[in-house]
């Protein structure tokens, strides 16, 4: 089943799997130009038994730079040693978006995904777990492109582990759990954009939400992740300047391992 924000999340019928678990809304980021993903991820949800809700995404490509709001774009360049790419800019406006929107709602938790990943129908049931087990969690991000020194908080009764990682950015956005207070914390403290939504997302120590990561990935990639909606190599290579002139990123980063090595460090472990 598939919502165009015209009902109550709470309102949504569940799947077999969701029946066992709290209500945990799925909302797909989607831009309006991308119907072949918007497609795909409803038949996914469709075999997976699970409801989603669309939300449609900002194509940053269709918004010209002298309209970008909120954005820092000076803070951005010291931070990431490159200029700000339109795909970036309406990604991180997509997902304010529907933090937005899932705020507005009511509901307790949600969970936020991307239009090009694949769903397994336990995906709400072990993503409830993952909020049981440790509800002090305001952010899960349950797929990351890597998770290296992960450091284990929890482990939930389905077995999946939960913690934090010394090392990073662990990269993506597509999918992960956020509680209402949660999401309240990200839009107060994510309002300007100064980082990629994926990178800012993961830095709790800044955002003032409690965030984890699971250890194993919830969700996969569909074969449509190819076809990169924000830009290519090509693309991220135009707007990155000399070597010299990326030293303050270069600060910045090793600032970066400093903090997040003490964010995982001070978290709290669940005993068994």
């Amino acid at each position: 089943m598939v919502n165009e924000s015209s009902e109550p999340l709470s309102a949504r019928p569940q799947g077999p799997e969701e029946a066992l678990a709290p209500r945990l809304p799925i909302l797909v980021i989607n831009l309006d130009r991308a119907g072949d993903r918007m497609a795909e991820i409803t038949r996914n949800a469709a075999e997976s038994g699970l409801a989603i809700e669309r939300i449609s995404g900002v194509d940053g490509k269709a918004v010209p730079p002298a309209q970008w709001v909120d954005v820092d774009e000076a803070l951005f360049a010291r931070r990431t040693g490159r200029g700000l790419l339109p795909g970036e800019y309406g990604c991180y406006r997509s997902h304010l978006a529907a933090l937005s929107r899932m705020v507005e709602s009511g509901v307790p938790a949600a969970i936020i995904v991307e239009d090009d990943i694949v769903m397994p129908p336990d995906l709400i049931a072990r993503a409830s777990a993952m909020m049981e087990t440790l509800p002090s969690a305001d952010v899960l991000k349950l797929v990351n492109h890597r998770a290296h020194g992960f450091e284990p908080a929890a482990v939930t009764p389905r077995g999946d582990r939960i913690g934090r990682c010394l090392w990073g950015p662990q990269g993506s956005a597509a999918c992960y759990l956020v509680t209402r207070s949660g999401a309240r914390k990200l839009l107060s403290s994510l309002k300007v954009m100064s980082l990629p939504f994926d990178v800012a997302l993961e830095r709790g120590w800044e955002t003032g939400a409690e965030t984890y990561v699971s250890e194993t990935d919830l969700v996969g990639f569909g074969d449509l992740r190819a076809a990169t909606m924000i830009g290519t190599r090509a693309d991220y290579r135009a707007v990155k300047p000399a070597r010299w002139r990326r030293l303050p990123a270069q600060l910045f980063q090793l600032g970066e391992i400093l903090a997040r090595r003490r964010y995982a460090r001070a978290m709290p472990k669940k005993a068994g």
